[in-house]
C-alpha cells in the first residue's frame, strides 16, 4: 500500500518538475521537483539516502522562510486568485506559488523521513 502510495506521489512531483517548464526560472524548480520526485520514488522501495532527505529540508525550510514575506502579503491582501496567468502587476502570483510548491514538497520530505523511521525500527 505505502509503495503504490510514493509511486503515485512520485509521479505527481516528477509531473509538478514538467509543469515548471514554462517557468521564469525553470531549472531551479525542475531540478527541485525531480529531486523530490526521486526520493519518493526511492521511498516506494524502501531506499532512504537520508542525507539528502536532509539536505532537501533544509533547502526546503530555508526557501519557505526567504519567502515567507510575500506569502504573508499575499494573505494579508485578501488572498487574491493565484490561479490566473501571471502579469507586471501581480508578481505575487508566482511567489505565493513558489511557496506552496516548497511547502508541498516540505510536508512529502518529512513524510519519507518519518517512513524511514518506520522502517528502521521494523527492520531493527
Amino acid at each position: 500500500m505505502m509503495k503504490i502510495f510514493y509511486l503515485i506521489l512520485s509521479l505527481l512531483f516528477f509531473l509538478f518538475g514538467l509543469a515548471q517548464i514554462n517557468d521564469p526560472d525553470p531549472w531551479l524548480w525542475l531540478t527541485w521537483y525531480f529531486f523530490v520526485a526521486i526520493l519518493l520514488g526511492m521511498a516506494a522501495f524502501k531506499r532512504f539516502f537520508n542525507l539528502a532527505i536532509w539536505i532537501g529540508i533544509g533547502a526546503a525550510l530555508s526557501g519557505f522562510v526567504f519567502l515567507m514575506p510575500d506569502f504573508m502579503q499575499w494573505f494579508n491582501d485578501g488572498m487574491p486568485s493565484i490561479v490566473s496567468s501571471m502579469k507586471a502587476e501581480s508578481p505575487y502570483i508566482e511567489l505565493v506559488r513558489e511557496t506552496l510548491g516548497l511547502l508541498l514538497s516540505l510536508f512529502a520530505l518529512i513524510g519519507i523521513w518519518i517512513y524511514s523511521r518506520m522502517n528502521r525500527r521494523i527492520s531493527a
